[in-house]
């Protein structure tokens, strides 16, 4: 482990390289990390970078949006395959499709894309959105608007009743969050009777009225700090985060909620990425994330409302 870790470093400097890593890594990545976060905070940070490569631990959709972001940078991603199955289920010609019908039908309507997507679909969207900013976001999507919001539906269903707006919602969900079992967190909760329980949004309904707080991972963190004393915490998000809660608030102890299948949850995408492939992916330079036809739009899309105004912190990221 330790010679790998020289390596990396060693690389790092070599190829003038920043690495982030999304709070789903695993451990040994965050701790190598120059910046760690979720996918608004990494956004941003992308943008501030001043090294001439970056290398994104994390899926797909999230190196491709750094590199949209930063047309001139070259932006790497140690596992090409590291994709989402949130992105996977809204193809853009699907949604085109759908865009097109409901346009047929005479429906004027705002398209809101979270950032779990392609390229391709952000680029036929009006707004991308993380779980930090959809709030303030969809707040300015004017009334007399119906809002289209994919692909995540049990985000968008909670969205809908922190906002109050009717949406018409794609049917997608993460392997991840959709997964959580409610009977064993209830099973949880008799166990730790003075615990509090802390859901991603990305959960179903069933989790989250189950929950003492619901927001992204930023939120959480920001949540955490907010107890004063040592706490039991039950955790329905990605089981990686509870590293980076423990590093930021080791007074508590976490307990990750089970899944119907596993004891823990763990995305296979994000796990994709290893101590190796980020060292052969400096090595090499490769895979690269090239700029594509689809990255002109999405761009406009991605600054208007990820970088632009401010971003409240209503649901957390």
């Amino acid at each position: 482990m330790t010679d790998i870790v020289a390596e990396i470093k060693a690389l790092k400097e070599r190829e003038d390289a920043t690495i982030l890593a999304h709070y789903y890594q695993n451990s040994e990545i965050q701790e190598l990390a120059d910046f760690t976060g979720d996918s608004l905070k990494l956004a941003r940070a992308a943008t501030q970078v001043k090294t001439k490569t970056i290398v994104f631990c994390g899926v797909h959709f999230m190196a491709e949006t750094a590199k949209i972001l930063n047309p001139d940078k070259r932006v790497l991603l140690p596992d090409l395959e590291a994709g989402c199955s949130l992105a996977d289920s809204c193809p853009a010609d699907k949604l085109k499709q759908f865009q097109d019908f409901l346009r047929s039908q005479g429906r004027k309507f705002q398209t809101v894309t979270y950032i779990n997507s392609s390229a391709a679909v952000k680029a036929l969207s009006d707004w991308v959105v993380t779980s930090g900013n959809a709030v303030e976001v969809i707040r300015r999507v004017p009334p007399d608007y119906e809002i289209l919001f994919v692909p995540d539906k049990h985000l968008g269903s909670y969205l809908e009743e922190v906002t109050g707006r009717k949406m018409i919602l794609w049917d997608g969900t993460c392997i991840v969050h959709e997964v959580f079992s409610v009977q064993d967190l209830l099973e949880l909760k008799k166990r730790y009777p003075k615990a509090v329980t802390v859901a991603h949004p990305e959960c179903p309904a069933n989790i989250r009225e189950h929950s003492d707080f619901v927001g992204g991972t930023e939120g959480m963190l920001r949540f955490l700090g907010t107890l004063k004393e040592p706490t039991d915490v039950l955790v329905a998000t990605e089981v990686n985060m509870l590293w980076q809660m423990q590093h930021n608030y080791p007074q508590h102890r976490y307990h990750p909620v089970p899944g119907i299948t596993c004891a823990c949850n763990r995305c296979p995408f994000m796990a994709r990425n290893t101590l190796e492939k980020l060292r052969d992916c400096l090595a090499k330079g490769e895979p690269e994330i090239h700029w594509q036809p689809e990255f002109d739009k999405a761009r406009e899309v991605l600054e208007r409302s990820l970088l632009n105004g401010p971003v409240k912190t209503t649901v957390g990221d």
